[in-house]
């Protein structure tokens, strides 16, 4: 058996949290999605505060949405055509909704989850504990408590993100594709995330080499988000 990897301290972005008691729906929400427990596919638009000062986005799931932004629900609701169950991750919205918070959609993901794993992960893991990885710099601007592990030519992430969520990223080097890693990367995240704890992926559709992965590590489609950052000088 593999023996434990060494746990890399977390880096923390000063500011934030892992979600004050805005977020409390927002994460009961999320935990329920990852049990599989949807909302009714009605077509609602729930408005919630932001969890976090960080965070403001759209979350899509079957025949619903969640949009999380201190903005007024009113106004919100005004831009949405009751009919049209694509706009909150349309662009006409999302510019409008980041307009107004004076921020920018990073992306519109695929949302993923997966249960954790018991023991320690199939592959030997190295810490990155110098924080030095263009991804985990990268990481530190949606996430708390960063950590990172390393084999040679790819990176496992897990912090905290929306809502308190536990999040992963891999990132493989070019010249290491197309050998399965990030796939047992995937796989290793579910073994370091905390015990009864489901962790999270945020995958761009396009990138489908990282969906297939993702998907062959056990994780499972829940739905699609668009976040909205603030721009960095």
């Amino acid at each position: 058996m593999p023996p434990q990897p060494v746990e890399p301290a977390p880096l923390t972005t000063p500011g934030y949290g892992t979600g004050g008691p805005d977020g409390g729906r927002l994460a009961a929400l999320l935990a329920a999605a990852a049990r599989g427990d949807f909302p009714p596919p009605d077509g609602a638009v729930t408005v919630l505060p932001q969890p976090s000062p960080r965070d403001a986005g759209v979350l899509a799931l079957t025949g619903s949405h969640v949009v999380f932004a201190d903005a007024d629900p009113a106004w919100i609701r005004g831009l949405l055509p009751a009919d049209d169950l694509s706009a909150p991750l349309n662009p006409p919205f999302l510019g409008a909704l980041g307009a107004r918070l004076g921020r920018t959609v990073n992306n519109i993901d695929a949302l993923l989850v997966a249960d954790p794993l018991p023991g320690p992960p199939p592959l030997p893991l190295a810490p990155d504990a110098d924080g030095t990885h263009p991804r985990l710099r990268r990481a530190l601007r949606h996430r708390d408590g960063v950590r990172a592990w390393t084999v040679p030519g790819a990176t496992v992430l897990l912090g905290r993100g929306v809502a308190g969520r536990w999040e992963a990223a891999v990132e493989v080097e070019p010249e290491a594709q197309g050998r399965g890693l990030g796939r047992r990367l995937a796989t290793a995240a579910r073994h370091l995330v905390p015990p009864g704890e489901p962790l999270w992926a945020q995958v761009a559709p396009g990138n489908a080499a990282s969906v297939r992965a993702f998907l062959a590590a056990g994780f499972r489609p829940a739905g699609a988000e668009a976040l909205l950052v603030v721009d960095e000088e």
